[in-house]
């Protein structure tokens, strides 16, 4: 293992449980002991998120048999996470989430959805897609180039094509010193899908990246410092994992097992059906259910990144989570606006690489 990761044991054994709300009540503990933790720990030295792009999202998935509107789709705002954190080699530069969304139109369900418009398709991709940045842009509007940046993740590989940032099958490498933080289980299970499930990867996604570049994690672990955890969330997918970075706002917690602050804590929603639906099943949580690979591992890891994030000092009513892929009202889709919205935030100082030229003083 790298010397920039420290494993976490704070973990070990609490799904072992035979009984499902035991493990519940267990991860619960855990997290809370790992919430204490983490908090003694340093805060990241800069936190900065970016709205890439927003696309349509089956409702009936986003609030997985909760939601009551008829409305068919919710937006979703894709989201980037610049984060730069302290560790024994020096700073170090991580992407959370880097999208490549102008090369994953190949994704099965995106190009049903264009297949099914027809010769309208793209009438419907004007109205229905907003194409906010690029991940180049966001990067250049903070001063950073590719060869600046040491790490990229992403809590799932659903749509993602990583050839361009990391070299693979028909790319360069945008990021040549970049290597990709993934779950083991993540990354072998994207190479072998079960048919319904490969409808959300980009085929050939990952094709022809060299192994030297990828580093892949057994279970969670601190990067750094400590100021950032990559905790194993196995649910949404088989290789699921959070992101937590520590902040002035708390500790931030990222995944898209839920697509907004309502789904960790349904019972506080003015959306539509979302706290009745609580209220019925004593569901605490509403899972984000596309391919339900393991619905209730990944209720009990929407229980734990919820209770690891504490809550949010903006509205105390919901937990400090920062989605991936957090949804927004759409007027298009009544009915869809969550009650509280996370947004974007910013968090410290960039520090720009001292490779950088330093500009010359001008003579007076």
């Amino acid at each position: 293992m790298s010397s920039i990761h420290t494993p976490i044991r704070t973990f070990d054994g609490a799904r072992k449980a035979a009984r499902p709300m035991d493990r519940v009540a267990n991860v619960r503990a855990a997290s809370e002991e790992f919430h204490g933790l983490m908090r003694n720990k340093p805060q990241v030295k800069f936190y900065k998120s970016f709205e890439l792009i927003r696309v349509p999202y089956p409702t009936k998935f986003a609030y997985l048999n909760a939601y009551s509107a008829p409305t068919p789709f919710v937006h979703l705002c894709n989201r980037m996470i610049v984060i730069q954190f302290d560790s024994a080699e020096g700073l170090k530069t991580l992407l959370v989430g880097p999208s490549d969304w102008e090369n994953q139109r190949e994704v099965p369900f995106f190009a049903n959805l264009d297949k099914q418009a027809g010769p309208l398709s793209g009438v419907m991709e004007r109205l229905l897609f907003k194409k906010t940045s690029t991940v180049l842009q966001c990067l250049e509007q903070l001063g950073l180039t590719g060869e600046d940046i040491d790490y990229i993740t992403y809590d799932h590989l659903h749509t993602q094509n990583l050839r361009r940032w990391l070299g693979g099958e028909g790319y360069n490498a945008l990021f040549p010193k970049a290597k990709l933080l993934i779950m083991r289980e993540e990354w072998e299970s994207t190479q072998a899908l079960i048919p319904w499930h490969n409808q959300w990867y980009c085929p050939s996604g990952i094709a022809g990246i060299a192994a030297n570049r990828v580093e892949l994690l057994e279970d969670s672990v601190f990067l750094g410092d400590g100021s950032v955890a990559l905790i194993k969330t196995k649910g949404h997918t088989e290789g699921n994992h959070s992101i937590v970075a520590h902040t002035p706002q708390g500790l931030l917690v990222t995944s898209e097992n839920g697509v907004a602050l309502d789904s960790w804590e349904p019972s506080q929603s003015n959306m539509p059906g979302l706290a009745k639906y609580a209220r019925q099943t004593q569901a605490e949580v509403i899972i984000n259910g596309n391919t339900q690979e393991y619905v209730v591992d990944q209720y009990i890891s929407m229980v734990q990144e919820k209770t690891i994030a504490g809550r949010w000092p903006k509205d105390e009513r919901f937990p400090n989570m920062m989605p991936s892929s957090e949804s927004d009202g759409f007027f298009l889709f009544p009915g869809t606006t969550p009650t509280v919205r996370m947004g974007e935030l910013e968090f410290g100082s960039l520090t720009l690489p001292t490779s950088l030229p330093v500009p010359e003083k001008v003579a007076a």
